[in-house]
């Protein structure tokens, strides 16, 4: 199993928001890390043959396909040194983290591999730390940081920003992605000849847990899109405040058990489709959602929009268990379509 690490703090500059708008712990912790701009031409790049180190070794690569090869069906960590490297891998077998040296200035950007993502995940399990991903694009307009095809994926204090999809998997796999501290900007578009892509879309994948993370200023389609049967969203910050022609603050096209609890949104102005946030069962409802909390939750709208979109749109005709949760003006509490 990949061992988990303490992470040095990283100084941030101030919130776009004032922060009496936002929730306590917000404030305190996790979006600051990733909301922090550092200039891409401020990063210092290391010695290319020092890029790219597999800790346990100390051996060291010039290319991050080259360390992800050299660990193949192993377990190992790869230290990527701080700059801004313009490569890609495919992690076919093993299970390998990728672990920024100093997070926040550790940049993987504009590099595709197979027409995908910068990092294909095939392997058993993969965990992603301090990482940024920045513009992956593709023709098909789905270019993501992350593709995820095989095993269990960890990414904690990474940030996805300025590319058309965040992190994308596949379908038909029964494992667990956890995201938490983590921060998607400037992400999504509808494009693409095959559809919207999305800050993060989740496939037909298992289980989804999404943690202390900041979505904001999307470019079209969905915040967090999931297939997976069972989705934990928990304590995270939706600000469309700077959206453009977005939708769905959290989809759940297949419905699905789980829990929507403690989460901050904001609908922006700019939307293609404002008619609800949290949209269950949509595409048809594959999994039941029988129980589905969706409690503890902030939800506004931005100064000067009169219009009344719902918080929760459900169409499943499940049981949803919908608690307390503090509306703005002009939200209606749910609806059943």
């Amino acid at each position: 199993m990949l061992t988990i690490i303490s992470y040095a703090k990283v100084m941030v500059s101030p919130f776009a928001l004032a922060a009496e708008r936002l929730p306590r712990w917000f404030v305190g912790g996790v979006a600051a890390f990733a909301v922090a701009a550092i200039p891409l031409a401020a990063v210092m790049a290391q010695p290319a043959s020092s890029s790219f180190t597999i800790a346990a070794t100390g051996q060291g690569f010039s290319s991050l396909q080259a360390a992800v090869d050299a660990v193949g069906d192993g377990d190992a960590a790869i230290l990527i040194a701080p700059g801004i490297h313009e490569q890609c891998a495919i992690q076919r077998s093993g299970r390998i983290e990728y672990r920024a040296q100093e997070p926040g200035r550790t940049v993987l950007n504009g590099t595709i591999c197979e027409g995908k993502a910068a990092l294909v995940l095939r392997g058993k399990a993969a965990r992603v730390t301090g990482l940024t991903f920045t513009n992956m694009r593709v023709p098909e307009k789905n270019g993501a940081g992350i593709r995820l095809e095989n095993g269990t994926l960890d990414v904690s204090q990474s940030w996805f920003r300025d590319s058309e999809q965040g992190i994308l998997t596949v379908n038909g796999k029964q494992s667990r992605i956890t995201i938490d501290k983590s921060t998607f900007t400037r992400l999504g578009t509808c494009e693409g000849r095959g559809g919207c892509a999305h800050s993060i879309y989740i496939g037909d994948y298992g289980e989804l847990v999404v943690t202390r993370s900041r979505f904001e200023e999307g470019r079209g389609g969905h915040y967090v899109k999931s297939r997976a049967s069972r989705n934990t969203i928990s304590d995270n910050s939706f600000d469309d405040t700077g959206g453009r022609g977005t939708n769905y603050m959290i989809d759940l096209p297949s419905g699905g058990a789980g829990s929507i609890t403690g989460n901050w949104f904001v609908q922006g102005k700019d939307k293609e489709n404002w008619s609800t946030l949290i949209a269950v069962g949509a595409e048809g409802a594959k999994y039941s959602s029988d129980g589905l909390v969706i409690e503890g939750n902030d939800a506004r709208l931005a100064p000067g929009i009169t219009r009344q979109p719902v918080f929760v749109a459900d169409w499943t005709g499940d049981r949803l268990a919908i608690g307390r949760n503090a509306l703005g003006p002009n939200l209606k509490p749910f609806e059943t379509r």
